[in-house]
């Protein structure tokens, strides 16, 4: 007899009560594997009874029909999820790495004075609703990819190239937010934008891009001399206060000076006047004596002669320590 031959008689039979005791605990395990489901902390699970929506669970362990009868699907509700156009990120992290593909067809788009711009931007956005979410959208990236596409295209085309470089980089941030929320409302998506960042905006490759970096260092040199200047201002101003200031201080001394001496002069004056009265010839005789004293005093050096040359001219030693005539 051949070996490869199976001898079906030699199989021992299983009883039936030993083929229901593998049917029951084949159907424990599928009851027990498709009973329970597990829902993340970060994620809410929409159970679905017969295909059709019944209710909206939170995290942690549950319990649901068998075999099929609930199904559930869980969706991160507390994660804040990304998508990016123009680029892709391999790999995230200190030195981020970057995918080498090109993807300028999504980037590049026209301006409002139909110049030509490559836009890279991201959006970040967060599931509100688990069940529009699943339900209300077939293809949900798709579709937030397509409407933030549309609003930042439409923005930029309401401006010219270098307000979308300069000045107006905030604006469209914050209106294709707003503007993208609408819209997602509108197809009760069930997703809220939480950021839309831009990020490198050039004007394309070739002469184009050589002239906008040259405006680029133009205005870069304009801040720099703007902050020299202030800089200087900063410096020169303060100093000039103080300098003022001193000069006005020194003023008010000088007149408090010529008021206190103007004061002493009056009273001098109002006292001499006063024994004058008393006695005039004495007190001007004095006066004449000081006016004679001062005088000479501040003439320095003075030689008294005879005007009629009736005496000896006066001796000047020429060491100068004795001056002959002087009083």
């Amino acid at each position: 007899m051949n070996d490869n031959v199976i001898d079906f008689e030699k199989i021992p039979k299983l009883k039936p009560r030993s083929i229901g005791l593998i049917l029951l605990v084949l159907v424990l395990v599928v009851v027990a594997f498709t009973s329970f489901y597990m829902v993340d902390q970060k994620e809410q699970a929409v159970i679905l009874l017969f295909g059709q929506y019944n209710r909206i669970t939170g995290p942690g362990l549950h319990f649901k029909l068998p075999f099929g009868i609930e199904k559930n699907y869980n969706v991160p509700t507390q994660r804040i999820l990304k998508e990016e156009f123009g680029f892709r990120t391999e790999e995230p992290g200190i030195s981020t790495r970057y995918s080498s593909r090109d993807f300028t067809e999504e980037s590049i788009m026209l301006t409002g004075d139909l110049n030509i711009i490559d836009v890279e931007w991201i959006i970040q956005y967060q599931i509100m609703d688990p069940k529009n979410w699943l339900f209300n959208v077939e293809n949900q990236g798709k579709t937030i990819r397509d409407i933030s596409q549309s609003v930042i295209n439409l923005l930029v085309g309401d401006r010219t190239i270098f307000d979308v470089i300069g000045n107006e980089r905030a604006n469209i941030e914050q209106k294709s937010q707003e503007m993208m929320n609408e819209f997602f409302k509108k197809y009760q998506l069930g997703v809220r934008i939480t950021t839309v960042k831009l990020q490198n905006i050039v004007p394309p490759a070739g002469p184009v891009q050589d002239a906008f970096e040259d405006v680029n260092k133009a205005i870069q040199d304009r801040n720099r001399f703007i902050n020299e200047g202030k800089e200087a201002y900063n410096k020169a101003i303060p100093r000039a206060r103080g300098e003022a200031k001193q000069v006005i201080q020194e003023a008010e001394g000088y007149a408090s000076e010529k008021v206190n001496l103007a004061k002493g002069d009056v009273a001098r004056f109002l006292a001499v006047h006063g024994e004058y009265r008393k006695n005039p010839k004495i007190t001007r005789t004095r006066l004449y004596y000081e006016m004679i004293e001062a005088v000479f005093k501040a003439a320095g050096e003075t030689d008294l002669i005879d005007k009629h040359l009736k005496n000896f001219i006066p001796f000047k030693p020429l060491n100068g320590q004795q001056k002959g005539g002087e009083k």
